[in-house]
């Protein structure tokens, strides 16, 4: 019988954990996590290749000068290459050039579009501050083992998670202070204001992103078509403060639920609060870095999101020597490019139907109708929790802690959307094109939908949601 390496190592690690809990060393921890990484670092990271596509200080010149200026202003001396990713994130990876040592810093292109100048000085300041902690061998061990447990948390082969969360736990006040430093030379760098914009900025952009940008790539996709205008529909999104505030609130709980403490950074709020304050920096406060392939950036940031599969991972990126892998602008095949920003709403919202089957089959009723009905009375009677796991069971797998807040996300959505899918087939109409969870009434009135369900179930009278029932005619109000 076949034995899962990912279990040898335990008993070793919990030793040198407990001794490294026992006498107060938190540096201690690199040592049990170190045992750990030679069997969960993936064989990935050893990869040449990078990952984005090369920005040359030629074609780029502005955004090559900010960046020399604050390695200037670090003392940041080894070779750097500049990369642009589609995802809102940055990153200072190792690499090498011709054999000799250097590192390569991601820029996600919603970051170069949405943040001034001033705004992205204090990204590549944190970014590049974070070459100690990579020159530190144990430190970048630390950071590496610490990535590759959280990698493997959904793999079907995996360290425990109950154990891989103690472990995490236990060494993310070291990766939480590694970034608070690097936050603060950011402040140093770009100024407080600059760095706080670009922590809050970079927030809106990553939840965004993931809430609304992977949500349409898939939509489209089920039908052979693609977002050619996915950013700047993205962007405008954002401005809408119905989304602003749904944005927020998904920060929030990120970070609330984070299950096995797998965040490698501290809350958005917590950094914030850390900021050392400092004037501003020599940067433009007011415009973004101006680019001149901008265009031919975002074509390829657009084609490399949708077309990844088609691509293949193995033409993406450079090689050691940071030149372009021949084939790597490759076009994913789609058959239609369309305008986020011209389509119906609809085609932007998940299909209600989806929340409606979740529903029946977890309250095991024929019709909506009863499902709703028998959802609301699980909200009255305090059953919910059950309710909630029913419908995702992954749940029962969350920590005890957490798993009230998980189901009550849970009801949030599957018991908004339906709710909201039925109001709208009555004549309700939308109060924003970006969601379908705030509508207008009949009489012009806004109700947020996730709102309702919430205060619903957290006080447990679900008066208004009967009252909504009602009116998608799922029978009268009491």
């Amino acid at each position: 019988m076949a034995v899962s390496t990912s279990f040898v190592p335990a008993g070793l690690v919990l030793a040198l954990v407990l001794l490294a809990v026992g006498t107060g060393e938190r540096h201690l921890l690199w040592q049990p996590l170190s045992v750990l990484g030679l069997v969960v670092v993936s064989r990935a990271s050893r990869t040449p290749w990078l990952p984005g596509r090369a920005v040359r200080a030629v074609d780029e010149p502005e955004l090559a000068r900010l960046v020399r200026d604050v390695a200037e202003r670090l003392g940041f001396r080894a070779p750097l290459l500049v990369r642009v990713v589609p995802v809102p994130d940055a990153a200072l990876v190792p690499t090498r050039i011709a054999g000799t040592r250097a590192f390569a810093l991601l820029l996600g292109w919603p970051l170069l579009r949405r943040l001034t100048a001033a705004q992205l000085a204090a990204v590549v300041a944190h970014e590049l501050s974070h070459q100690r902690h990579l020159a530190d061998r144990r430190e970048s061990w630390l950071r590496a083992v610490r990535g590759s447990l959280v990698d493997s948390l959904d793999r079907p082969v995996r360290v425990p998670r109950g154990f891989a969360g103690w472990l995490l736990r236990l060494s993310q006040p070291c990766s939480w202070d590694a970034e608070l430093a690097a936050d603060a030379v950011a402040a140093e760098v770009a100024g407080t204001a600059a760095a706080r914009e670009a922590l809050v900025r970079t927030g809106s952009a990553t939840a965004a992103f993931d809430q609304l940008g992977q949500r349409w790539i898939a939509l489209l996709d089920e039908h052979g078509d693609y977002p050619e205008d996915l950013y700047a529909a993205l962007d405008v999104a954002l401005e809408d403060p119905y989304v602003a505030r749904r944005i927020a609130e998904a920060i929030v709980e990120e970070e609330r639920l984070d299950a096995y403490h797998a965040a490698s950074h501290p809350p958005l709020g917590v950094r914030v609060a850390a900021l050392p304050d400092r004037a501003g920096g020599s940067w433009d406060g007011a415009r973004p870095v101006p680019l001149r392939a901008a265009d031919a950036l975002e074509s390829w940031c657009v084609r490399e999101l949708v077309g990844a599969e088609l691509v293949g991972a193995e033409l993406v990126g450079v090689d050691v020597a940071g030149a372009d892998v021949p084939g790597a602008d490759v076009p994913g095949v789609r058959s239609r490019p369309v305008r986020v920003q011209d389509l119906a709403p609809e085609r932007l919202d998940l299909p209600p139907e989806r929340a409606r089957d979740a529903l029946t089959g977890a309250t095991g009723r024929r019709s909506l109708a009863e499902a709703m009905a028998t959802a609301v009375d699980a909200i009255a009677d305090g059953s919910w929790p059950r309710l909630a796991r029913a419908i995702d069971p992954e749940i029962g797998t969350a920590p005890r802690r957490l798993r009230t807040a998980a189901g009550s996300l849970t009801m949030v959505n599957c018991v908004g959307s339906a709710l909201s899918g039925s109001l709208l087939h009555a004549g309700w109409a939308r109060a924003s094109r970006w969601t379908a969870s705030v509508l207008n009434d009949p009489d012009g009135r806004v109700v947020d939908l996730r709102v309702l369900v919430e205060r619903a179930i957290n006080g447990g009278d679900p008066a208004a949601l009967r009252s909504l029932l009602a009116a998608a005619g799922f029978g009268a109000a009491p």
